[in-house]
């Protein structure tokens, strides 16, 4: 996907998390997070937008310190939340809309640019938190085959191939994802040294057929296994639930 359909996918989601948030109220639980609730969303997503908005626009060649980084999750009231929520989220926007294309700032995933880099990822950020708060009202966010496929690359071939070794299989275990809307498929191993990607459904301890939109919230852990069609051991699946979890440090 080219940098200006990440840019319109987060303009667009955006202020969904907060349509979803009033409508969830505040203090409403987000099942995909166990012990969190809307606020603490809100509180994450907004630090999150205002953190990588001061990469964009310092061009900092370097993250910012543990210090500095704290300053961007502020605590908000609530009466202030979705407001100060909107207005970082749009803060973002504005910036990476306007940014020169030869940006370079750092950057932790491979990219054509850093721009292509922050908008792609700040694009996800937000869809995949737009699931917590949608799934809190009680319904399920879709998006098009080509941005969830795009989701599934992105999670699979940059946010956990940083650090494959982090995502161990032991004993080792195959699953393979087939989209049933889109022409698109993987199958990964998880083994003693990690993850490993390839494209196309091989012979795999599971097989999964689903939609482009569930495959991704499934491998984000966003999503029950309604809807899908299964076919070898289903335990594989647990295997990766247990080791793609991911938490902010």
């Amino acid at each position: 996907m080219r940098i200006d359909e990440h840019l319109a996918m987060l303009r667009r989601d955006g202020p969904m998390v907060a349509d979803a948030a009033q409508a969830a109220g505040l203090d409403a639980m987000v099942p995909p997070c166990p012990g969190w609730r809307v606020r603490d969303v809100l509180l994450h997503l907004g630090g999150v937008h205002r953190w990588a908005a001061g990469h964009v626009r310092e061009g900092r060649p370097k993250p910012f310190p543990t210090a500095e980084e704290k300053t961007f999750f502020a605590e908000v009231d609530d009466e202030a939340l979705i407001e100060w929520y909107r207005s970082g989220h749009q803060t973002l926007v504005d910036l990476l809309a306007t940014a020169d294309p030869a940006l370079t700032c750092w950057s932790f995933l491979p990219a054509p640019s850093s721009l292509a880099f922050w908008t792609r990822r700040q694009a996800h950020e937000t869809a995949v938190h737009r699931a917590d708060v949608e799934i809190a009202t009680g319904t399920t966010p879709t998006w098009s085959p080509e941005f969830a496929v795009d989701g599934v690359e992105e999670l699979l071939r940059a946010f956990f191939a940083r650090r494959p070794e982090r995502i161990i299989g032991d004993p080792p275990t195959t699953i393979a994802l087939s989209c049933t809307d889109v022409d698109a498929a993987w199958t990964i191993r998880l083994d003693g040294e990690g993850l490993h990607v390839a494209d196309g459904a091989e012979p795999a301890t599971l097989a999964v057929r689903g939609r482009a939109t569930d495959l991704y919230l499934l491998l984000w852990n966003r999503t029950g296994l309604d809807g899908f069609a299964f076919e070898g051991d289903p335990t594989a699946l647990g295997a990766w639930r247990g080791a793609a979890a991911v938490t902010w440090s």
